[in-house]
Order: structure tokens, then sequence, then C-alpha cells
């Protein structure tokens, strides 16, 4: 596994977890907590996408 591998493999997890939180945000905190879920699953989205733009940079 090299390194741009590892990257694509965090780029991946990312996005999954990201998606998970949003959708906990959206579907099963109704509340102000949802709101804080979906923030951080956006943030994990920002992440993945510096993953992703490192990717043969590095």
């Amino acid at each position: 596994m090299n390194k741009n591998t590892v990257l694509a493999w965090a780029t991946a997890i990312m996005i999954i977890v990201g998606l998970i939180l949003i959708a906990l945000g959206a579907f099963r905190y109704n509340d102000i907590a949802g709101w804080g879920f979906a923030a951080v699953g956006i943030g994990f989205f920002a992440i993945a996408w510096v993953f992703n733009a490192l990717k043969g940079r590095v």
C-alpha cells in the first residue's frame, strides 16, 4: 500500500462517516444537536476534500 492508496482509503472512510453524521443530524436528532452533527459531517467532507487534493503531492 503506497501513500496514495492510504489517502484514497482515508478519503473514502471520511466521506462515509460524514454521510452518517449528516444522516444522524437529519433523521435521528431533530433538536439543536442535529445541527451539530450536520456541521461535523460537513467538516468531515472538507477534510476528505483536502486528503483527496493531497494525493500525488505528498
